[in-house]
């Protein structure tokens, strides 16, 4: 299993321009429009080169995240969750 880890949360229009392909690819298959001003969270998957992307509006609470990331054969650091519960 891998390690959830928070890059950080950022806003669409600040987020930096290396994330921009990973939102778009997560926005294209949840048939997502961008909101600019929309929370995102972006969490580093560890071990891998790959990135996970949160559109924080989009859940209720941090269960269902962890449930997504179980997909992913993934799971939040105590750190990143705990931050991402305070965002929700």
């Amino acid at each position: 299993m891998f390690i959830a880890t928070l890059v950080g949360i950022f806003k669409f229009e600040e987020m930096p321009q290396q994330y921009g392909p990973f939102v778009r690819y997560k926005a294209s298959l949840e048939n997502k429009d961008i909101n600019e001003n929309e929370e995102i969270a972006i969490l580093n998957i560890s071990g891998t080169e790959s990135n996970h992307v949160l559109f924080l509006d989009s859940y209720e609470n941090i269960a269902e995240i962890e449930e997504e990331l179980k997909s992913a054969d993934a799971k939040l650091n105590y750190n990143t969750k705990k931050i991402l519960e305070g965002h929700l």
